[in-house]
């Protein structure tokens, strides 16, 4: 009877084992316990309608680890609002792989709610240069570089030309152009994404290191804003708002609001991604075949954009994390980068993309968006990057609006960032 009892306790033992390990299975690999299996990719509204027909690529060669494609609100806010709420899930969350934002990589990586990934399952050597700095956190790749992006200034060629001024190269000619030769064709002079939101800690961001200063240091852990190239940066636009050049306008523009407003023929110089640029160009737009594009100005020459674009991340609860990180080579591999910047107008990762005179020919400007991502700077790396954007939104409006001059601004950004670093 003893024999028997812990035959039996062996074998109700044998079960638990069996069975814990059939749910990880189930749970991490699928059927097949290999990792692979359906997915669910979410990413920020799709503007442009180009990634559902992507994956349908990967659908049909791939018929037991569907995609399916969950698109959240266009505003990066909720969007990051909503992927935090499902990353934080007490049970299993939707999402298994991830289109972030490249300022959102420390965050959800310090965090834990992202995988770590092996490096050498990506082609990363075959990237911009710049752009797997945004995918790495402490060392390690948290994510891989979707879409890029840099900054670009957009101007009314016919009006240049008339008046027989080169496009600017300093904040000095921007802003010269912007107050003289703007009312004399009955636009204003210069926009930007100002309203309070994500957008302005760009804008903000850029004016700052283009002056060569910069805002926080070693992953967040110093704040070095504090700068008299910061307060130069700062206060580029807000004497911009004080004399006129940037409309009063501006300071509720977010990216689509400024693109209408320069596309509509309302602006001389728009800073914007480059999908306005494409927008401004198309046939309908008031200003098709007016349109140029050039590098940021800064002080002296040529800015420093901040970096944009988007990277891929697998969840930390992915289901099927070798099929997440198939699907993450397939979406960057050339032949789909190739589709992103063709379909969707968006500013692929893959360098040799940049050197291609079709695309060159299709996308005039291509070698000024490579320069420009090639001389670009991410945002200030920190696990507390929301709170730290919000400060920075906050103080920069004040100084933009008048409320504190740019030299009190500075010194209050200093000691909220240094409160919000602490943490």
């Amino acid at each position: 009877m003893r024999w028997i009892h812990a035959a039996g306790r062996g074998l109700l033992v044998l079960i638990v084992v069996l069975t814990g390990h059939i749910a990880s299975g189930a749970r991490d690999g699928g059927a097949g316990g290999d990792g692979r299996g359906p997915l669910t990719l979410a990413t920020a509204g799709d503007l442009t309608g180009y990634l559902g027909s992507v994956l349908e690529g990967w659908n049909r060669a791939h018929p037991d680890e569907r995609v399916t494609l969950v698109e959240l609100p266009d505003s990066a806010d909720e969007t990051r609002a909503q992927m935090i709420t499902d990353l934080r899930a007490a049970g299993r969350g939707r999402f298994d792989v991830l289109n972030i934002d490249v300022s959102w990589t420390s965050e959800f990586a310090a965090a834990g709610w992202i995988r770590p990934l092996p490096r050498d399952r990506f082609p990363l050597g075959t990237f911009l240069p710049r752009v797997v700095d945004t995918a790495t956190y402490d060392g390690r790749l948290y994510a891989v570089p979707y879409v890029t992006n840099a900054g670009l200034l957009l101007y009314r060629a016919d009006v240049l030309a008339a008046e027989g001024v080169p496009p600017p190269r300093t904040w000095a000619e921007l802003e010269r152009a912007a107050r003289t030769l703007a009312p004399r064709h009955g636009l204003d002079g210069y926009a930007g994404q100002f309203l309070p939101y994500e957008g302005l800690t760009v804008n903000a961001a850029e004016a700052v290191y283009s002056a060569g200063g910069t805002i926080l240091g070693d992953e967040g852990e110093r704040v070095t804003v504090d700068s008299r190239a910061a307060r130069e940066g700062l206060g580029f636009l807000a004497r911009g708002v004080r004399e006129g050049w940037i409309p009063q306008q501006a300071l509720t523009y977010k990216e689509e609001e400024s693109k209408q407003a320069f596309q509509n023929g309302r602006l001389l110089f728009l800073r914007n991604w480059p999908y306005a640029y494409v927008a401004a160009s198309a046939p309908g737009s008031e200003v098709a075949g007016k349109v140029g594009a050039v590098p940021l100005p800064g002080p002296d020459g040529a800015a420093t954009s901040v970096l944009g674009g988007s990277n891929l991340a697998v969840a930390r609860h992915a289901r099927h994390p070798d099929s997440a990180a198939r699907l993450i080579a397939y979406l960057t591999s050339e032949r789909v980068q190739r589709q992103v910047l063709t379909r969707g107008a968006l500013p692929p990762v893959r360098a040799a993309l940049y050197d291609d005179p079709g695309l060159i020919r299709r996308f005039p400007y291509l070698p000024t968006l490579r320069e420009s991502v090639l001389a670009a700077a991410p945002r200030p790396k920190s696990p507390h990057y929301d709170q730290v954007s919000l400060v920075v939104q906050a103080v920069v409006h004040d100084a933009m609006t008048g409320r504190q001059t740019p030299e009190a601004a500075v010194r209050r950004l200093a000691t909220e960032l240094a409160a919000v670093s602490s943490r």
